[in-house]
This record gives C-alpha cells, sequence and structure tokens, in this order.
C-alpha cells in the first residue's frame, strides 16, 4: 500500500465535507454568494489587487487595526503583499497561508474553522488555514485570486478581508 493513500483518502473526505459547508450560515459572518463551484478566471491584475489591498487597509485604519495584506493568485502566488507600520512580522505568514488556502478551496478560510469547530473536520489536514480572514476575490463570476487578511483577531481580519474584496467585483 502507498504512503500516498492516507494523505489521499484525508483529502477527498475533507473535500466531500467542504463542498456541504457554507460557512456564512454558521457563523456571524454576512451571507454572501457560495464560491465552492465559480471557476477560476484569469489571475488579479496589479491594478486590481492594490484596490483590494487599499479597501482592506482603510478598514484596518478605520478600525485602528494594524494588518498584513497578502492577494494572491488562483494558483496561490503572491501579487501583492503589504504589510502596515507596526503590525506584527507573523503576520505575513499567516496572511499568505489564508490567502493561499482560500485560492485553493475557493471559500473563505472561516469555512475550514467552522468545520473544525463542529468536529465535522480534523483538525490537520492539507496546509489549509482554519482560520478567518481569507477571502477569494471574485470578478465577472470568475475566481480571480484571494485576499488574506492577519494582524487583528480572526472576527476582524475577516471584516477586513470581506470589506477588501467588495472593493473589486
Amino acid at each position: 500500500m502507498s504512503h500516498f493513500v492516507k494523505p489521499l483518502a484525508i483529502g477527498l473526505a475533507m473535500a466531500s465535507i467542504l463542498m456541504a459547508t457554507d460557512s456564512s450560515a454558521q457563523s456571524g459572518a454576512p451571507a454572501a454568494p457560495s464560491t465552492i463551484n465559480l471557476p477560476y478566471g484569469a489571475p488579479i491584475s496589479l491594478a486590481d489587487a492594490r484596490k483590494v489591498a487599499a479597501a482592506a487597509q482603510a478598514e484596518a485604519a478605520a478600525n485602528g487595526w494594524l494588518i498584513v495584506t497578502t492577494i494572491v493568485e488562483p494558483n496561490g502566488q503572491v501579487v501583492l503583499n503589504e504589510k502596515m507600520d507596526g503590525a506584527a512580522y507573523s503576520a505575513l505568514d499567516v496572511a499568505g497561508r489564508k490567502a493561499v488556502t482560500s485560492a485553493h478551496f475557493k471559500r473563505p478560510t472561516l469555512a475550514f474553522y467552522e468545520a473544525v469547530k463542529s468536529g465535522t473536520l480534523n483538525a490537520i489536514f492539507a496546509q489549509a488555514v482554519a482560520i478567518e480572514g481569507g477571502e477569494p476575490i471574485v470578478m465577472g463570476g470568475k475566481i480571480v485570486g484571494a485576499l488574506g487578511v492577519s494582524g487583528g483577531t480572526p472576527v476582524q481580519d475577516g471584516q477586513i478581508a470581506r470589506a477588501g474584496t467588495k472593493a473589486v467585483k
């Protein structure tokens, strides 16, 4: 038996659980259209990534929060990474991981948190981050990337990420 069988089984189980998970229905997050079945589009442009980051940072600044924003393409490659003055250095890595998780799995990272919290998903799985603050970026009905935010509480990061992704459509 191959050493790949167990990780594959875990990945398939995780995928089936998450297909049925709608995080907005289980949390205080505003309801949003599901992104699970949306196709990937062309990668977000740098100009649009800057709009997303600016909107997220404006939300953070309005609340006195210091954060890092990371915007990635659908494949997880970084387009833009910005750290507000005074934000924790650890937030650089966490924001990137949230963005990659959201892009690769086509859903907010909050979905993973809710699945772990409800007991439907083991906390140890394929490099996904199970904490709020990662959101897919949708333009023209396609996922063009994702935004990861870190530096505040998980709820603050989620609020900031949702504000950032609203800057483009």
